[in-house]
């Protein structure tokens, strides 16, 4: 597959720019499709030195494997850095991922790095597999070593959901009162309703989705057509688990708009020192984004609903606040702000002529309806880069939900994830969310640099289908029976000799984690900053 570059970007950031990309890996891979698209010339080499990916640029770039003993390869990484651990909790034991996930979101972790280098006026940068494993599963990592963290062992379980008719199929709800008038099409009794409920939105927090057998039954006494009529009639969202389908696209999108406007910043240690970035993100992947900018050196201002983000109170807690919401969030500020409300979005307008990003993912043309949109907010601020982490990207017409697990089951990941002598399922893994997090990082400081060259403002967008465009970028069907499958001894659960990290508490106190993985001030397992900049 081959990810082309945006037909919207006349002048894309790198345009002129001669850069060379030694490895074969998935990160090198994915480095090489980013900065193509990103406008640069990209010459490949699969020397890399033993490393995963190094790249000469205006500034270097090298992707190791990390510090961390016993990483040397992607399954390595899946299995030191917890990754199998949580993969696995649906099935109740470890379990590889069938797709390099680990290296592909290292090569877009050093990508974001570069580009922050060549904004900053950095030399080098830094980074590797292993620093982007533990990112992926930093918000479960938070909340198993939190000092609230529950000591009861989660139960396996999860979608799909299977057919009458032999279909697997995901759904999807946010609002109770949908998941209640679905289930009661179906029969099903309401105290069933009710206990089906909590696993299946906590499935994102925990990886895991013990439902109910009533609910499965249900569904598997009705062919799929009829299930899409009453999912159609109750405002459920539902989706079969495509064969893996992306044909390549673009991985970003940026836009430059007719409004011309500069902005001074203060320079600092790190390379997006003063750049003030507005977020308004819910969930994982508007956060995660922001959050790398923080890394990066920037400053971000949340924007939350009256009474702040009900996340900050999910348990397990750090203190008073969540600590599955610290690790998206920690270090930033907050302002209240009711969209809704006409002088309340005055008072974000006023924000952001101040800003340099205006950051969110809310739902497609919720920005627009409002009168927050890309061009609205430039004509407040000329200087401004809008960036959307979607769904979607306006790329599918018949595209369900733009969440995680909606994501995973359209573009085919079910049937690539798992080894071919197990039924296609996606993950309970927030693996589209996170992924997506760190690709929306990379296309705001697109957005950034592409801003310093033409002294406009810029749309930019980002997506869950593109995350998972990247993540198939070298997908050669089916993994083979038992890939990547640990087996269990006397010593526990291993790979290929390698022991597999299950239990995530473990991970601060554990000196092979020594400098990528510490505490905060409320005792919160925390994963420190990916980048060493020079």
């Amino acid at each position: 597959m081959t990810l082309h570059l945006d037909r919207t970007t006349s002048d894309p950031p790198l345009s002129a720019t001669e850069i060379t990309v030694h490895g074969d890996t998935a990160a090198a891979d994915v480095l090489g499709a980013l900065l193509h698209q990103s406008g640069a010339t990209v010459s490949r080499f699969p020397d890399a030195a033993g490393e995963p990916a190094h790249v000469d640029a205006g500034a270097s770039l090298t992707v190791g494997w990390g510090s961390v003993p016993d990483v040397r390869d992607e399954v390595s990484a899946q299995a030191v850095c917890g990754l199998m651990h949580v993969h696995g909790r649906s099935q109740g034991s470890p379990r590889g991922l069938g797709l390099d996930y680990c290296s592909t979101a290292a090569g877009v972790v050093g990508g974001t790095g570069l580009l922050a280098a060549l904004f900053g006026g950095a030399s080098s940068v830094t980074t590797s597999v292993a620093e982007a494993a533990l990112l992926t599963v930093s918000q479960y990592l938070a909340a198993a070593g939190a000092p609230e963290a529950e000591a009861t062992a989660l139960e396996p379980g999860g979608p799909p959901f299977l057919s009458a008719d032999g279909v697997l199929f995901e759904i999807e709800a946010l609002d109770p009162s949908v998941w209640q008038g679905f289930w009661a099409g179906l029969g099903v009794p309401g105290k069933v309703i009710g206990a089906g409920w909590r696993p299946f939105q906590f499935r994102y927090p925990t990886a895991t989705a013990p439902l109910p057998r009533e609910l499965q039954e249900a569904m598997g006494a009705r062919p799929f057509g009829e299930l899409e009529e009453l999912a159609g009639a109750t405002g459920m969202s539902i989706c079969r688990l495509h064969a893996p389908n992306v044909t390549g696209g673009p991985a970003f999108e940026l836009t430059t708009l007719d409004f011309v406007g500069s902005r001074v910043r203060e320079t600092g240690v790190l390379p997006l020192s003063g750049v003030v970035v507005l977020e308004a993100g819910r969930r994982v992947q508007a956060p995660l984004a922001a959050h790398l900018l923080h890394l990066l050196g920037a400053t971000v201002i949340r924007v939350e609903p009256p009474g702040g983000d009900p996340l900050r109170g999910m348990p397990p807690m750090c203190g008073d606040t969540s600590a599955r919401w610290l690790a998206l969030n920690r270090g930033k500020s907050a302002v209240e702000i009711d969209i809704k409300n006409p002088a309340d979005r005055d008072r974000l307008r006023d924000l952001v002529r101040t800003a340099d990003v205006f950051l969110h993912n809310w739902a497609p043309g919720t920005a627009e309806r409002l009168g927050l949109g890309a061009q609205d907010l430039a004509g407040v601020n000329p200087a401004l880069v809008f960036v959307h982490t979607s769904g979607w990207a306006n790329r599918l017409a018949d595209a369900p939900m733009g969440t995680d697990f909606m994501a995973q089951a359209r573009t085919g990941l079910g049937a690539l994830l798992r080894p071919s002598d197990e039924p296609p399922a996606p993950s309970l893994v927030t693996l589209l969310d996170v992924l997506g997090g760190l690709l929306g990082a990379y296309t705001t400081v697109a957005a950034l640099l592409q801003r310093e060259r033409t002294g406009r403002a810029i749309r930019a967008e980002s997506s869950l289908l593109a995350a998972a465009e990247l993540l198939q970028l070298n997908a050669n069907g089916r993994p083979a029976p038992g890939f990547r499958r640990p087996l269990l001894g006397d010593g526990g659960w291993t790979h290929e000799g390698v022991p597999v990290t299950d239990d995530l508490a473990s991970i601060p106190a554990d000196p092979r984690f020594a400098g990528v993985v510490g505490l905060d001030s409320d005792r919160c397992p925390e994963v420190l900053t990916p980048w060493r900049f020079r």
